[in-house]
């Protein structure tokens, strides 16, 4: 068991099941206003002193990380995994008990959505009809990510109620915070009882990151504070324009229309419903308007966070500035809890909006098709250096292929100026027969023209996995490589792979040549590229792997090989990624691992991909890449 400290003595009694556990109440503490303009909910905080209340066994489960705990060479600490259910170190029900008491009644038990469609107690037909003509509404669940694949498919909708739910790669409890004290128990807790911790805000990223087996999760969903700034004021930036300071959970309809109301707009993400103060933010976060002011993390003026030891402090451009660096593209779930972003607001502007379509068949022949797709190409730096953002779509379906644009949005354009900048290539399609009939719009401000265009995001598919490229300015500049990357798209096309991309450049300098950590890749692209692949639902674990191998190092290589030493999006990326330390971080990774193994040497925070995460792995029962098992040190 290695040296039994006074304190490793202290947390076997606490979490052993003869414990008796104190009966304190609620532990927190309302700071009084020191000049931090914190929302409501972080003025109530953890502090030393209320510790005192308890025994002290007790008060070593939630007691800050300090130099003797880091030197801790207790069971805990050596052991290969987390300490998961079952397990002679997982904490007693008494000690769940007193989490949930500590906390004010913040823990919640994990339960599967889909749990009211199967036999047992929690079985609800109604409920169950709602909720599979509803699954999108999952984003407000504690727990459900929009990407189940990653969950282990262990519990999903159905209608065939003898089938098995189980917990899967689903967190064992969750906290919903409405506080920062509650959060800086959990993470006390998680790291002094070595149970996994994740953090989950709305369960957006690709890569299945809010999920966990057997793990203690964060939500940070209902940190809804906002406040508008009319006129930014603080050390270390010259930005004095408006600004907007927002809670963890606030998601991007709600901030962009009360920047709206003020007459501004910020930059957020395209889905309405993405939690933009969370991993979206601080893993980079692309935009509607990256083409005229960068990328997401550009835009962040200061950041609340509670660390891996349990403490809660400000990042900004003058306090924890290689915090605030990293929290600034390096990547959520990795350096600590974030609470509230503050982020620059600018005075809105009109923009216009054009969605259409083409399918083959008729007058529309494959070889036209492709030689309008290619011909769309040649418009890329234009378009992005006049600050356009398209999201757009080739969807292939038995023997035929769809271009969907939706939308070519055109920020700070006239319905005149967007149809000239889109004439040359509809003049090109029509030659090749490609007739078709644009929805051109025209609004007086952004809100308007984002709310009016982009689609709502649905829960995944359970049967797909994605990946994504970032392709550089660099392969539009020579001919050659041009035709090698259109070859390459289109090479996964024909192999019935759906395309997701868009065409944006958010420079450096449009960003405001910020220095902080996003993935340099981005500075380059004038493309971002997802594709996906997919396998039958009744597909065996043989064939899955086998279709997500053949996708990962054959489809997906061929987008590296044409576009070599670029990169990939974090967010919306392929768990199984090769390199992917250089592919979503790139020159920044060096220094982003430095300093998580300063701020977090107890391994507090994992997520798939994320910086350190190459020191630890999953282990699963079928070998696919989900959160359906233990994580232990790779060995």
């Amino acid at each position: 068991m290695g040296v039994l400290t006074p304190r490793t003595v202290l947390l076997l009694l606490a979490t052993s099941v003869a414990a008796t556990a104190s009966s304190p109440g609620r532990l927190a503490s309302t700071v009084p206003d020191s000049g931090k303009d914190y929302f409501d909910f972080e003025a109530v905080q953890l502090l030393p002193a209320d510790l005192k209340t308890l025994n002290e066994s007790d008060a070593a489960l939630f007691d800050f990380d300090s130099a003797e705990s880091q030197s801790d060479n207790s069971a805990r600490t050596l052991r290969r995994c987390k300490v998961f259910p079952g397990d002679a170190l997982w904490p007693s029900r008494s000690i769940w008990s007193l989490l949930d008491t500590v906390t004010g009644g913040a823990l919640v038990k994990g339960v599967p959505r889909a749990s009211t469609c199967y036999s047992g107690p929690a079985y609800d037909a109604a409920d169950c009809e709602y909720l599979t003509s509803q699954w999108t509404n999952s984003l407000s669940d504690p727990i459900e990510m929009l990407s189940p694949v990653y969950q282990g498919l262990t519990c999903q909708p159905t209608t065939d109620p003898s089938d098995s739910c189980t917990m899967g790669g689903y967190p064992h409890y969750v906290i919903n915070a409405t506080d920062v004290a509650q959060i800086q128990l959990g993470i006390n807790f998680a790291r002094n009882t070595g149970v996994r911790l994740v953090v989950k805000n709305t369960g957006h990223d690709f890569s299945g990151k809010s999920g966990g087996a057997g793990s203690l999760s964060i939500w940070t969903h209902n940190l809804k504070g906002l406040k508008y700034i009319e006129s930014y004021d603080a050390p270390g930036t010259d930005w004095t324009g408006a600004a907007f300071k927002m809670g963890a959970g606030i998601q991007a309809y709600e901030i962009y229309k009360a920047a709206n109301d003020h007459g501004l707009m910020v930059v957020g993400g395209e889905g309405q419903t993405v939690g933009v103060a969370g991993g979206y933010i601080i893993g980079g976060g692309h935009s509607p308007l990256s083409s005229i002011h960068g990328m997401a993390a550009d835009q962040v003026l200061s950041m609340e966070v509670v660390t891996p030891d349990g403490r809660f402090l400000t990042a900004s451009f003058v306090e924890n500035q290689e915090l605030f660096w990293a929290l600034r593209g390096g990547g959520g779930s990795t350096f600590g809890v974030v609470t509230s972003v503050t982020v620059k607001a600018y005075p809105t502007i009109p923009a216009t909006t054009s969605t259409f379509s083409f399918t083959t068949g008729g007058d529309i022949t494959y070889d036209n098709f492709w030689k309008g797709v290619r011909a769309y190409l040649d418009y890329f730096i234009e378009h992005s250096d006049t600050g356009v953002y398209s999201y757009f779509f080739i969807l292939p379906s038995n023997g035929q292929f769809t271009f969907l644009m939706q939308p070519f949005v055109a920020p700070n354009k006239t319905l005149e100026e967007t149809n000239a900048l889109l004439s040359p290539w509809f003049t090109q399609l029509n030659e090749l027969g490609i007739n078709f009939t644009p929805k051109t719009t025209y609004y007086d401000n952004f809100y308007e023209a984002w709310l009016g265009s982009f689609p709502l995001e649905v829960v995944e598919k359970t049967h797909v996995a994605t990946g994504s490229r970032l392709f550089p300015r660099a392969n539009w500049e020579d001919e050659l490589l041009l035709n090698q990357t259109f070859d390459a798209i289109k090479a996964s096309s024909d192999a019935g792979l759906v395309l997701i991309a868009f065409n944006m450049a958010p420079t450096l300098e449009r960003g405001g040549n910020p220095d902080n950590a996003v993935n340099p890749a981005w500075r380059k692209a004038v493309m971002h590229a997802l594709s996906s692949v997919n396998w039958a639902e009744n597909a065996t674990v043989a064939e899955i792997k086998a279709a997500r191998e053949e996708f990962t190092y054959t489809h997906m290589q061929r987008w590296r090989d044409v576009s070599p030493g670029a990169g990939s999006y974090l967010g919306e990326s392929d768990r199984m990624e090769p390199d992917f330390q250089q592919s979503f971080y790139g020159s920044a990774y060096p220094r982003l691992l430095a300093l998580k193994r300063k701020l977090d040497p107890r391994n507090v925070f994992y997520a798939a991909t994320a910086v350190g995460s190459e020191d630890w792995e999953v282990v699963t029962e079928n070998g696919l890449p989900t959160e359906n098992g233990r994580l232990c040190r790779v060995l």
